[in-house]
């Protein structure tokens, strides 16, 4: 089995290494992680060290570190704007684009979304899909983990750099067909519940955005952007 992953802001660069705070406390009381297992230890931006156990405490661990690997981000970067879930939807969709690949989730307030992020509960939201992402990245053992942006407006999204694509059930034209960038970033835009509107998809072709579809099947909006960011990795190599 894979060792367990946990993250840190900053991974010293010496042979030994403290895990404290609230990953050391989940490595030894919640994953009860022993003397002499192996763990890894990551920056979520590329580096990832491997490490053995050499002491457990109440809420930290000592670790020596063996190896030491950096994989280089991802190109071209795969990013989702994501327009906003209801409830626990959204942290779902967090969930299944970090597990699959993603590179960067682009909360965005479209027109039929039923959540706002207005204010403190904005903030508190964003901060729950980054808790979300790094739970994800950990489970999944990446070694980049997704950037959380922040909320963006259909506007916003038209300004875009990239390639950008618009998941909507009535393109004719397929994810699995279309041309694809060799280097920076393909954007895949995800409608609310709703769907996107026609105003916003109007706004968004007219923007350089290409509709493309899945498959016959409706997707839900938190699954979509993961079944996009799947069939891509297949096409880019990732898998």
């Amino acid at each position: 089995m894979t060792p367990p992953l946990f993250l840190v802001d900053e991974l010293p660069s010496g042979d030994v290494v403290g895990l404290d705070g609230a990953e050391g406390r989940h490595a030894a009381r919640v994953k009860r992680i022993a003397v002499g297992e192996t763990v890894l230890i990551g920056d979520g931006r590329g580096t990832v060290a491997s490490c053995v156990v050499d002491n457990v405490g109440t809420d930290a661990l000592t670790v020596r570190v063996i190896a030491r690997r950096t994989v280089p981000e991802p190109d071209p970067r795969i990013v989702i704007v994501q327009a906003l879930p209801k409830g626990e939807r959204a942290e779902l969709a967090v969930e299944l684009l970090t597990e699959v690949g993603v590179d960067e989730i682009v909360p965005w307030a479209a027109a039929r979304s039923i959540v706002q992020w207005t204010g403190e509960r904005g903030a508190k939201a964003r901060a729950k899909w980054h808790r979300a992402a790094a739970e994800a990245t950990k489970q999944s053992r990446r070694a980049w983990m997704p950037r959380v942006a922040e909320l963006v407006t259909t506007a916003d999204v038209g300004v875009r750099t990239g390639t950008v694509f618009v998941l909507h059930e009535a393109a004719t034209e397929p994810l699995s067909a279309v041309p694809l960038p060799s280097a920076g970033e393909i954007v895949l835009v995800v409608g609310p519940e709703g769907g996107v509107s026609e105003d916003e998809l109007a706004a968004l072709t007219a923007a350089g955005a290409r509709p493309v579809r899945l498959g016959d099947p409706v997707l839900r909006t938190s699954t979509a952007g993961a079944a996009a960011v799947s069939a891509l990795s297949v096409r880019l190599g990732r898998w």
